[in-house]
């Protein structure tokens, strides 16, 4: 049994050495791959920094497609590895100004709106006289001269006067309902003034202006003239302007025994009693 059992005993410890040597082997292996995995990383990292920014102002070729590459060789550092950039460009979006769509094309320069040009000051101007004025059409518009040739300089002649002296029917300003029409003194109020597209003057063509307050509620003078003399002993009149308290005031005392009714017969005849909400008579 003994001599049975040795030979076993060494064919079992070469089994486990045959066994030690194949581990060992693949340990040493994959330390192997890991190494060559981390060589070939760092390589492609030093590759890679030789890669410029977009900012770097090396030439490029251009192409019809929306991606460039070049080529450049990072002799900067040393090393001689080439290194490639990439361009990403996008299409270039061309914004159309907001007054194209006021200025008509291929008509005539002088004719155009104000928007549509950009002119000189003639300092040499005298108020409330006609004068000409050097004149150039702005980008993207397109006009011509009285003989149909397209041109940018012109010029145009108008009275020489700013535009917040012009009459009131060349602009339009902006009301208020929340004065009094009916007060004295006679109120104002501030308001923004616009010319309009067709006229030219000097300066801002938008201005603020003191207006007196000017604005109707739909209150009729007629209606309430002919309610004062037929029901003015019941307040009707009063109801109709709005003015209640007086109306009911009126109405309990049979028109002040119709007193009070001769007086509002006269004070709204002469415009001088109007509507409570402080508007015009239409």
């Amino acid at each position: 049994m003994v001599a049975l059992a040795v030979p076993g005993l060494s064919a079992l410890k070469r089994l486990c050495s045959v066994a030690l040597f194949v581990s060992q082997l693949y340990v040493f292996s994959g330390r192997a791959g890991s190494l060559m995995t981390t060589e070939h990383s760092k390589q492609q990292f030093v590759s890679t920094k030789g890669v410029t920014s977009p900012s770097t102002s090396t030439p490029y070729t251009k192409t019809d497609s929306h991606t460039r590459t070049s080529h450049r060789t990072d002799a900067d550092h040393g090393r001689g590895k080439t290194g490639i950039r990439i361009l990403i460009h996008f299409p270039e979006t061309t914004e159309i100004p907001f007054y194209v769509s006021k200025c008509p094309s291929n008509g005539l320069c002088s004719k155009l709106p104000p928007d549509c040009m950009t002119c000189k000051t003639n300092f040499s101007c005298v108020y409330g006289k006609l004068a000409t004025f050097d004149c150039k059409i702005k980008p993207q518009i397109h006009c011509i001269d009285q003989r149909n040739n397209e041109v940018e300089n012109f010029t145009i002649n108008m009275t020489c006067q700013f535009c917040w002296q012009l009459e009131p029917a060349d602009y339009v300003c902006t009301n208020s309902t929340s004065c009094m029409t009916v007060s004295c003194p006679r109120q104002r109020y501030n308001a923004t003034c616009t010319v309009h597209d067709h006229i030219h003057c000097l300066g801002n063509r938008v201005f603020p202006k003191m207006l007196y307050c000017n604005w109707t509620g739909g209150y009729k003078w007629s209606t309430a003239l002919a309610l004062s003399i037929t029901l003015g002993g019941f307040g009707a009149d009063r109801f109709y302007l709005g003015q209640w308290r007086e109306g009911l005031g009126k109405l309990f005392s049979f028109g002040g025994l119709g007193i009070w009714t001769l007086i509002d017969v006269l004070l709204i005849g002469v415009g001088y009693v109007g509507p409570a909400d402080g508007s015009l008579y239409i």
